[in-house]
Formats: C-alpha cells, structure tokens, sequence
C-alpha cells in the first residue's frame, strides 16, 4: 500500500517529460502485484527487464474486466464501478476501487484543466442507462460536479423528466452568467432534441457534452448526422465529448467535434488490428491502447476494443468498434 500511495501522488504531478519514466515503473509495479496482469504476462513469455520503452510494455485486453478482479497490491474494495452494458450485450465490465475520493479529484483536475472552475458552470445530466443500471463512474463522477459546483439547487439529473429538463435549461440559460452544461448519453439528447422541436424551443448557448452512444436504443448514426440532427432541433449550441470508460479513472475530452485531447496522466498508442504488438504511426487507424497512469490500483496498461487514429497535433479520433467487439460505454459514434 506504501508504494501504491507514492505512486498516486507522483501521478498528480506527471508531465509529457516525466510520464514515460513513471509509466514504465508503474508497469514494473504492476506486473509483480496485479495476480491478473501478471499471470496475463506470463503467457507471453515476456522478459520485465527488457520492458525499457512504451511501445514494449504489454496491454492487458479490457475484456478481462468482465471475468476477473483486476487489482494492483492488498487492499479493500470500497467501491465496484460497472460498465452500463447495452440492450443487446447486457455483458458489464467490474472496476474494484481502492479510493474513490481520489478518482473524483482526480476527474475534477482534469475537467477543471480543459473546462475552468466547477464553481462557474451550472451541470444538468440526461444520463438514464446509466442511473437505470448503477454503480456507474460516469454517474458518480457527475453528481461530484453537480455538488461541488452548487448545481443541486438549479440543475441536477432528470430521469424520466426531459420536459421539465428543458423548462429548466431555458431557466439557466436566460438568467445565469455561469456556462451551463449538459452532460448526455446519445439516445436521450436526441430524445431532448425531439421533444425541444416539437414544442419550438431552442436551448441557445448550452454546451452539450455527450458521453456515448445509442446503447441499442436507436440506430448508430454517424457523428456528423447526429451532431447535425441535435444542432438543427437543439439551436445555437455547442456540442463536446468525453472519451471516459468504466476500466479507467481518467477523461479525454474534445471541445471542436473532431477529436479528443489526453489529460497529462493518459496516453494512447494505436496498435495494428492484425498484429496487437505492433504499432502505427499517427494518421493509420487501428485499435487504441491506452495508458493511465490513475489506474495504479488495477492496471494502468488497457488494450480496448475502440478503433480510432492519432493526428499529427497529437489529439486523436475515434472511428468505431473494431469488430465482433462488444457495443459499451462512451463515444460509440463512428466517424
């Protein structure tokens, strides 16, 4: 537990120059003291004293988090975030959490850095799969936002109350100086959007951020389709996106509808769908890995089954579901 403290503390403090070298002693750390993780690199036949760069370290793949308890060193559980699963899967992935004061700070830093102070935004959530289900990190991570930046008292989540939600918006946006956001699961904004248009309302200035796809609920539809279909319903809106998963305690997000930009503790390579040992230059799609250097109490080191690109900016994109992957959590639109 000492050492699983030290690192979270150096997390907080990681930078593009310091990260390569915290990464790789956080692999050496896990790979001794996660049971799963190092059982997984076993198979592989991997010597640790070789792993000497990123590109070298193992992956473990996401779905091991639907089987397995996947922790780093001795601890209690004080918290099992799960995946909200789909109409179709129902499958839900299980992340035992060692601290979840450390995981809301942590998302805090991160919102706080991209976004500004919670107390200058106003949050309202249409997340209801989520809250349906439970035992979400998105849910929970929200309510965080909602309590510390006051907005209990003029904002909140509305299950099952999309016209109320609207009068409430409208409320917020005329009267308050504060940015309101709305944090939403995709089938239910367009559900908002319909509703918004059939009674000739527009929620001009709201900034939107959706948090993934059509759970089932509704056909896959193109980002720019449903962008548009939103906008055109929606009005004078901005619409951003978190890049969020239940494996992980860290957030991309994007503010400019193309792609997402990485908090200091996160990284992704891109690896060839053919060959998950080898890596793509930026500008080829392939399946996306991702490092979280939060994840020091599980496994910092996630192979996904998200397709997508780096750029030559360094953001990166999400293009879709690599296939006979399961439909889960946030960001399902394909490009």
């Amino acid at each position: 537990m000492e050492l699983l403290n030290s690192f979270k503390k150096k997390t907080i403090k990681v930078n593009s120059e310091t990260f390569e070298t915290l990464a790789l002693e956080v692999f050496q750390y896990q790979a001794k003291a996660c049971d799963v993780y190092a059982e997984y690199i076993s198979h592989l036949r991997l010597d640790l004293n070789k792993i000497n760069h990123l590109e070298k370290i193992p992956f473990l793949p996401i779905n091991l988090f639907k089987s397995h308890k996947i922790k780093t060193d001795s601890w209690k559980t004080r918290k099992v975030f799960q995946s909200s699963g789909t109409m179709i899967t129902g499958f839900r992935s299980k992340h035992h959490i060692e601290d979840v004061e450390y995981y809301l700070n942590n998302a805090q830093s991160i919102f706080e850095n991209f976004y500004g102070p919670l107390e200058e935004k106003i949050f309202f959530a249409l997340l209801p799969s989520y809250q349906e289900q439970g035992d979400s990190s998105l849910v929970q991570m929200v309510e965080f936002f909602i309590d510390k930046s006051g907005s209990f008292t003029n904002g909140g989540f509305y299950l099952n109350k999309t016209e109320l939600l609207i009068a409430d918006l409208l409320i917020q946006l005329e009267n308050n100086t504060k940015q309101v956001i709305l944090f939403g699961v995709g089938y239910a904004l367009l559900d908002l959007a319909e509703l918004a248009s059939s009674l000739d309302v527009k929620l001009d200035g709201l900034t939107v951020i959706e948090t993934g796809g059509m759970k089932g609920r509704r056909k896959d539809m193109v980002k720019e389709e449903f962008y548009g279909e939103l906008k055109a319903k929606l009005g004078d809106i901005k619409i951003h996106s978190e890049y969020g998963m239940t494996e992980l305690l860290s957030q991309a997000y994007s503010m400019n509808e193309k792609s997402f930009v990485l908090p200091d503790c996160m990284k992704i390579l891109i690896r060839d769908s053919e060959d998950p040992f080898s890596y793509l230059t930026p500008g080829r799609a392939g399946g996306i890995n991702v490092i979280d250097l939060a994840n020091v109490h599980s496994c910092s080191f996630i192979e996904t089954s998200d397709l997508g690109k780096i750029l030559s900016d360094g953001t990166f994109t999400i293009l879709g579901r690599l296939d006979n992957s399961d439909i889960r959590g946030c960001n399902l639109m394909i490009e």
